[in-house]
């Protein structure tokens, strides 16, 4: 199958150092950098430049105290190479000593860190991949409880990655990460920290590593369910721009609509409470009156069940104190509109106010009422709160109720639920203990609170701001950690087969790569990883290097086993047209024209866009098998099916 790659071009945060004894020399240092970014132009590779201006002394200050041993200054140093902050030069080699001497000499958590994640990706060529090193060294941080190794350290003993696998010890750091993780969402306001999700695969945005129509992602039935005619393929900014007009229009659902977008936020749409707050505003004055909070005459009766959710945000910001000052009595008023017209995050937001005092005079029988009836309308929050207040009582009866209560919230992947699972279950409380099962909500728990524990945001901010290099970097150590999701992102700008710099159309020549994402070895390593967590286009991906000998020996068995793997059910037309080829040309597997054209079939069955390749194939192998029949040939030619009895 002809595949028809679609690509597009794809801040760094960095680890917080440890007090030391040169505090106002490195104040001096840090003042006198340039706040800029690597001068190198994105996507290539850094020349050899010339330091000049404030960096050189500042260099040399940090050098001079690196050299009195201060482990600010190493560590400092070791991230100016690592990462070319402030228009240092990349060096990993020198990142890499720097890093080495902080772990060995001090035992510094975060050295031990980088050292491990060099260890494991070779990255940089600074030192030969070594999986034993890296999980020693991930194994020291994260017994001084550095996050980042303690989520690599699960996802290798997960995995079984440089050790056998061993679901206690991956439980284990899990959840130390999971518990960390909700000590972090409960320290917000009432109702926990907003979460707005960052992770996402690259090569989605292209409708997959394969391009549209011809990856699994974007072919078959999942292009049915996000059909070119939904919003999933439509920018956030025509979303945006469409319903703010139908608002200007007075479409009262469409302000609601709005409201709720800027509220909840998402990539490439940051949070904006106060434009939400106006938003939530606009529905809610069409139906009451902004004095006394009567219904306004004649209003639309559809206008009601819109109105009173719009009441429940603004009651939900005034508890939490979201764009304006935290007032309880406020947002008692507004959840009180809203409940009048059953509105469940309303019921959900006062029966908060009530279990906690907010507010009011704590009333848990109140509480518990008003959670009930959100709860009806499977408003997943008032399910936790329900849950939690039957997990409370220790009770047989109560902790298959609590259970129940969390496993229905966990149907919308709400956080705390998943939580309180994990540790359901982790415990034997109220649940059989089973590990791999813990294990899972755990890790859910663990990969969600990306702002607490990942880099997804400065991986996806350096993506936009087309500094690819630093992206990788970026992507690498979510991908160390076991986000599936970065695993992608890292093979694909990985890829030999594509290109990562944006090109125009009339340029035919295809720019190289930077050295840093010329390593086709490791791009096979993260399709591995990646495919392990069930992505079919990885293990596609997989069977072509194999094919092909991609970053590793040609082992044409192997290849079949990843398409035959991919191809079960039906899953991928791009497996199933490779196992047809395969056959057909005897490569890898027997030549057979009969089970070559059962396969082009089967692909054509599995996705109606690959009619044009499939036909064209099709057409080449009836020929063939024709000859194979006239000449009497040794191979299988195509045969008629047997009829079904």
């Amino acid at each position: 199958m002809v595949e028809l790659r679609k690509i597009r071009p794809l801040t760094h945060r960095r680890p917080k150092k440890q007090a030391g004894f040169f505090t106002a020399l490195f104040q001096f240092a840090l003042k006198a950098l340039p706040n800029l970014r690597a001068t190198a132009p994105p996507g290539h590779e850094h020349a050899s430049p010339v330091i000049t201006g404030p960096l050189v002394d500042s260099v040399r200050l940090l050098q001079q105290a690196a050299d009195q041993n201060n482990t600010d200054a190493i560590y400092l140093l070791g991230q100016f190479n690592f990462y070319g902050n402030y228009s240092h030069p990349r060096n990993f080699k020198a990142a890499f000593d720097h890093y080495y001497r902080l772990a060995s000499q001090h035992g510094n958590s975060s050295a031990q860190y980088m050292v491990g994640l060099m260890y494991a990706t070779g990255v940089g060529d600074a030192v030969p991949r070594d999986q034993a090193k890296a999980l020693l060294y991930h194994t020291f941080a994260a017994d001084q409880g550095h996050t980042r190794s303690e989520m690599t350290v699960a996802a290798r003993h997960m995995n079984g990655i440089g050790v056998p696998k061993n679901c206690e010890v991956a439980c284990k750091y899990y959840k130390r990460v999971a518990d960390k993780a909700m000590a972090w969402f409960r320290s917000g306001p009432p109702g926990g920290m907003t979460i707005v999700p960052e992770a996402y695969r690259l090569s989605d945005e292209v409708g997959g590593v394969y391009g549209e129509g011809a990856s699994f992602i974007s072919s078959g039935i999942n292009a049915l369910k996000a059909s070119p005619n939904s919003d999933v393929y439509a920018s956030i900014d025509d979303v945006i721009e469409y319903l703010d007009l139908m608002s200007q229009k007075g479409d009262f659902k469409a302000s609601f609509n709005l409201g709720r977008l800027y509220y909840e936020g998402q990539r490439g749409l940051e949070r904006n409470v106060d434009l939400a707050r106006r938003y939530f505003l606009s529905v809610t004055s069409k139906y009451w009156r902004s004095k006394d909070g009567r219904s306004i005459d004649g209003a639309k009766p559809q206008l009601e069940k819109t109105a009173s959710k719009a009441a429940g945000y603004i009651g939900r910001m005034w508890l939490r104190g979201e764009g304006i000052g935290q007032d309880f009595k406020t947002a008692q008023k507004w959840f009180e509109r809203g409940i009048k017209h059953g509105d469940a995050q309303s019921q959900w937001g006062l029966g908060l106010m009530y279990l906690h005092g907010y507010g009011v005079r704590k009333n848990v029988a109140k509480a518990t009422e008003l959670f009930k009836a959100a709860a009806d309308q499977d408003f997943s929050l008032a399910h936790v709160a329900l849950g939690a207040l039957h997990l409370d009582q220790g009770q047989p009866e109560d902790l298959k109720i609590a259970n129940s209560y969390f496993e229905a919230a966990a149907r919308w992947h709400n956080l705390e639920a998943q939580y309180y699972l994990a540790e359901m279950i982790h415990h034997g409380v109220g649940r059989d203990k089973t590990c791999s099962v813990a294990m899972q909500y755990y890790k859910n728990v663990a990969e969600r609170s990306e702002t607490l524990v990942s880099s997804w945001t400065e991986a996806n901010q350096a993506y936009e701001d087309g500094d690819i290099e630093l992206a990788f970097l970026d992507y690498v150590m979510a991908a160390e950690q076991g986000y599936e999701k970065a695993q992608n992102n890292v093979a694909f700008l990985l890829d030999p087969t594509h290109s990562v710099l944006a090109l125009p159309d009339w340029l035919k020549r295809q720019a190289p790569k930077p050295r840093l994402l010329q390593n086709a070895a490791l791009a096979l390593i993260y399709w591995t990883r990646s495919a392990i967590q069930s992505n079919i286009d990885s293990l596609v991906k997989m069977g072509d290097y194999y094919l092909s000998g991609i970053g590793t020996e040609v082992a044409l068995d192997k290849a079949a086993q990843c398409y035959t793997g991919a191809s079960e059910y039906f899953q991928s037309a791009q497996a199933l047209y490779n196992l047809g080829w395969m056959h057909e040309n005897g490569v890898g597997l027997t030549q057979d024209f009969h089970l070559a054209k059962r396969y082009y079939d089967q692909a054509l069955e599995t996705n109606e866009e690959a009619y044009l390749p499939v036909t064209l194939s099709l057409l080449k192998l009836r020929v063939r098998s024709a000859w194979n029949t006239f000449t009497h040939g040794r191979i299988n030619s195509i045969q008629d099916e047997p009829g079904k009895s």
